[in-house]
């Protein structure tokens, strides 16, 4: 899959890039990943991206010369999306969205991260494809949020995981946040881990496993199961036996 971001910051990026799953993922060439320095298309000698705003106000706004020419320079793939907060906002279901387009002709996409008080509205209305927020909150700049977009992405890449039901199991994969997770020792401080869990008994680990998850969401995040459109028939169900699989007796055989 390719990604390419725009950023006045590409070391920042680059740090972040490098390290973990997507460092390991750009290395066996799962990931073309490269970011972009838009001062190197600056066209003076201190590498000047910003200027004062038209209208006056405090701060400075990224000029769209170097934005231009950075972005025509290299062709990235396409859509280009700008880090903003009127965008559509980031969620697993855009997230799988944009996983997809690593079939696409251009094989991904590509990101551009504002900075100071904002972009040229002409970089909005004439380079870029669309906006994209990661949430109602203000941030310096975009590489914060092109750090989250990049690696929600990037772990749906086939490879890039190594185990591909990790990403199956998890939080908001299938509308509800995931069940709890237990590893060694099986007593920490009095606190043992669930006897479910030590039983051997892979099925009914399953279905503990989802009846904890739908719990888990309804009294977490309720507005998750209201967008699904409520509970179905069998989910009601396992929660009825949740306490019969907590307390070791078998679930029935549904």
């Amino acid at each position: 899959m390719r990604i390419f971001v725009f950023s006045i910051f590409p070391d920042l990026l680059e740090h972040f890039f490098s390290g973990s799953l997507l460092g390991k993922a750009r290395d066996q060439g799962l990931l073309d990943l490269q970011v972009c320095d838009l001062r190197s298309c600056a066209g003076d000698p201190r590498r000047s991206v910003d200027d004062a705003p038209f209208g006056g106000g405090a701060g400075m706004v990224l000029a769209p010369g170097p934005v231009f020419e950075a972005v025509e320079a290299i062709s990235p793939p396409r859509p280009l999306l700008i880090l903003a907060p009127g965008g559509r906002r980031l969620d697993q279901a855009l997230v799988e969205e944009l996983a997809e387009l690593r079939t696409s002709p251009s094989g991904g996409f590509s990101l551009l991260c504002g900075r100071y008080e904002g972009v040229d509205q002409r970089v909005t209305d004439h380079l870029v494809d669309g906006e994209l927020s990661v949430g109602d909150y203000v941030l310096a700049g975009g590489e914060a949020a092109a750090c989250v977009v990049v690696e929600a992405v990037a772990r749906l890449v086939p490879g890039v995981m190594g185990n591909e039901a990790s990403s199956l199991e998890e939080s908001f994969g299938s509308g509800l946040l995931e069940y709890p997770q237990y590893t060694r020792p099986a007593e920490f401080r009095d606190w043992a881990v669930p006897e479910v869990l030590r039983s051997g008994d892979h099925r009914r680990i399953e279905r503990w496993r989802r009846a904890t998850a739908i719990r888990r969401t309804l009294e977490r995040r309720p507005d998750l199961v209201e967008a699904r459109g409520g509970l179905s028939d069998e989910e009601r169900q396992l929660l009825e036996e949740l306490g019969e699989l907590e307390g070791g007796g078998s679930a029935p055989d549904k």
